[in-house]
């Protein structure tokens, strides 16, 4: 190695054989380079932001406030302090103590003069049947112009109504003073907890049920939009360009038709005298009318027609990267065409199988306008009844626990899919 080939080493490594930029023009260009590097990568944040905000707001902000409506509860604890102070003041056995009777009637008193009572007659009006009857009647006794505040509060509320000396009032709210309750998230899975704490089974749940009803629907209108999505997109992709674009065409065509449209369309064709009855008795199939609307089967021919893209452009996406050489190799080989169609074509479109069903299935679990316009009261989802709790009773807990556990439902499935392509070693969708 030549002296300058030595000084340069030397120039190059500092103490304890680091190697530092060197001097001169050869640290400018580092400088310079890593410079450049900051700038570009400030650029590329700089395009990715308002994406990244649009979707903060849009998308994870709603559902980080959904879940934390199923699990907080500040509706009564709000209006009632006193009352909430107390009750986590109290153990939970028995009646509580004469100073919890006294606050509550304090908070009634307060929160029936700032016109509040309400919303917290309306909370215990979700554990306690005629909770907000009990509350409004003791709220319109201790607001009257003659009212005086009693020595003994228990004994007022117990001349008011017994149901003040019940254990199951008192524990209704005790787990409604907050901040956090499982109330919501157990009444959306047709649980309930009794005055002791002891989780059972709700007797008059419905949510299960509706539940089942809502996974059966969806899986349902997948089955039929693969049976027939599958022949659409083989026959798109194994046409000629012309009629393949055509085809194409009528699979796009429902994306730029508004949902409410498409429903209301299926609404005209499936009435009793609409044009699908009409041919029917014009053809001899039938002699009366068909029931089409308000039951299962409006419901699940409407959904199909919306959801049916979702699982031939899947498909056909699929399908074109199918080499047709493996299907004529074998059927070269001496295998029957429907042989090799089942056993070399099917198994290569299994990715855009699994990829639409999926699509189609997470979408139906979700839908609300198709169902509620076409279908009957049977026939209802679990978003029908979120919308309800949302916009009819303002029960905002109870809708977020029925989202919750619609988005874990969701999010099982979306797992169960990821492990089964993992195994499957890895296949796109």
């Amino acid at each position: 190695m030549g002296g300058a080939e030595l000084s340069a080493a030397a120039s190059g490594a500092g103490a304890g054989g680091a190697v530092v930029p060197p001097a001169g023009p050869g640290r400018n260009l580092v400088r310079d380079h890593a410079r450049a590097e900051r700038r570009r990568r400030l650029q590329a944040i700089g395009l990715v932001a308002p994406l990244f905000l649009f979707l903060l707001f849009s998308f994870v902000g709603p559902i980080a406030d959904m879940l934390r409506r199923s699990v907080y509860d500040m509706d009564l604890a709000g209006v009632w302090p006193r009352t909430a102070a107390a009750m986590h003041a109290w153990d939970g056995n028995g009646l509580p103590p004469d100073s919890a009777f006294a606050a509550l009637g304090a908070d009634i008193r307060a929160s029936a003069e700032a016109g509040r009572v309400a919303v917290a007659a309306q909370r215990l009006n979700y554990p306690i049947s005629g909770g907000r009857s009990l509350v409004m009647n003791m709220a319109r006794r201790v607001e009257a112009d003659d009212f005086k505040p009693p020595a003994d509060w228990r004994a007022a509320f117990l001349d008011a109504d017994p149901a003040w000396g019940s254990a199951e009032t008192w524990s209704a709210i005790r787990r409604a003073s907050g901040p956090v309750t499982d109330y919501f998230l157990l009444n959306a899975l047709d649980l309930h907890k009794d005055a002791a704490g002891h989780i059972s089974r709700a007797p008059d749940g419905i949510f299960l049920s509706i539940l089942w009803r809502t996974f059966s629907i969806s899986g349902v209108v997948t089955l039929f939009a693969l049976l027939l999505g599958y022949p659409l997109a083989y026959v798109m992709t194994h046409s000629s360009g012309r009629v393949a674009a055509v085809l194409t065409l009528f699979v796009l065509l429902p994306f730029w038709t508004s949902l409410l449209v498409r429903t209301a369309a299926w609404i005209v064709l499936l009435q009793d005298q609409g044009i699908i009855n009409k041919a029917l008795m014009a053809i001899g199939l039938i002699d009366h009318p068909v029931r089409l609307m308000f039951n299962r089967v409006g419901v699940v021919i409407a959904m199909v027609h919306v959801l049916l893209p979702f699982m031939v452009l899947p498909l056909a996406a699929v399908m074109r990267g199918i080499r047709p050489e493996t299907v004529r190799a074998a059927r070269s080989l001496g295998a029957h065409p429907w042989t090799a169609f089942r056993r070399i074509y099917v198994p290569q479109t299994m990715p855009g199988v699994g990829a639409g069903v999926l699509l189609v299935f997470i979408s139906a679990i979700g839908y609300y306008i198709t169902p509620a316009l076409v279908g009957g009261a049977d026939d209802q989802m679990l978003s029908y009844f979120i919308a309800f709790y949302t916009n009819e009773t303002v029960n905002w807990g109870l809708a977020a626990a029925l989202a919750v556990v619609l988005l874990a439902a969701t999010a099982v499935l979306a797992a169960i899919y990821a492990r089964v392509v993992a195994s499957r070693g890895g296949l796109v969708t």
